[in-house]
């Protein structure tokens, strides 16, 4: 077995920032507006699992919150989909929009204003919310707060080495992370076993320093199905986080911060080679072998 501790921060260095906009429609549905981009990440239910719990007050079903996003002709500038910033920017944005119409909806008296009630009294339909991290630049000795939430995550590698070939299998992976507040656990699933697959090709397989040769992603070492174990668990320790819509942080790029440097350390623990340049092909393991 191995373990290893993997942190990261959320956010473009510095104080990065983000907007999106909502709007109450005729048939009193709301359209949200953003440029959350998804490569694959689930940016439709993060920003529809946000919005429907900012506009809890208002009882709106998320059926009944439809999204328009990704074209700048009609949506605001969210920023970009990288560093594990969406969840929290585009969330605090998204939560910010949201806030302003409940506010601009609700009425003295209590209750709320209809779409009707809200074009008779001349209230705006449509508000954009903006939010920016608290968060400083690091200066030139690399000294600063460049995020305001990060994520943290112990990871564990089961692997069996064979002593006459050098070759490694991991049999069990597993992951306990805390990401703050959970808001679509489907998703966070979804990212964290991809992750940690990822982990394993960089420990093992993945090399891209010879151009001709690892010009296709089989070439490169692109693991195969199975050499990623069907045994993965994930453990998640929610610890709301203090500038993260409704608690939460991000989680793309935690289960990429070191599985990795497990594998390599149940390597170690299996047979005593200590791997220093990744990956850890069988002849690496194998020389390390005859050498002790």
């Amino acid at each position: 077995m191995g373990l290893s501790i993997g942190v990261y921060g959320c956010g473009l260095d510095g104080p990065d920032s983000a907007e999106a906009r909502i709007q109450l429609n005729e048939d009193n549905t709301v359209t949200l507006f953003n440029s959350w981009e998804d490569h694959g990440q689930g940016a439709d239910s993060g920003s529809l699992g946000t919005a429907h719990e900012a506009l809890r007050p208002l009882g709106v079903k998320p059926e009944n919150i439809r999204l328009v996003m990704n074209d700048t002709s009609k949506v605001p500038n969210s920023g970009p989909a990288g560093g594990s910033r969406s969840q929290v920017m585009a969330g605090q944005a998204i939560k910010a929009a949201c806030e302003l119409l409940v506010t601009a909806m609700q009425k003295k008296g209590g209750g709320f204003r209809t779409y009707k009630e809200m074009k008779d009294e001349n209230i705006p339909l449509s508000y954009t919310g903006s939010w920016t991290a608290p968060a400083t630049a690091c200066d030139e000795n690399a000294q600063g707060n460049p995020f305001s939430t990060h994520m943290y995550g112990v990871f564990m590698a089961e692997v069996a080495v064979d002593v006459a070939t050098g070759k490694t299998r991991v049999h069990k992976m597993t992951a306990v992370a805390d990401i703050g507040m959970i808001n679509n656990q489907l998703t966070v699933d979804g990212q964290m076993y991809g992750g940690l697959a990822q982990g394993i090709g960089l420990a093992l397989s993945e090399d891209f320093e010879d151009l001709e040769k690892h010009s296709t992603m089989i070439g490169a070492g692109f693991p195969y199905i199975k050499a990623i174990p069907d045994d993965m668990e994930l453990i998640y320790v929610q610890s709301p986080r203090e500038h993260g819509p409704f608690g939460a942080s991000g989680v793309g790029e935690l289960p990429l911060t070191s599985p990795h440097a497990a594998v390599i350390n149940a390597i170690y623990n299996a047979c005593k080679v200590r791997i220093k340049r990744l990956p850890a092909t069988p002849d690496k393991v194998l020389a390390g072998l005859k050498a002790l």
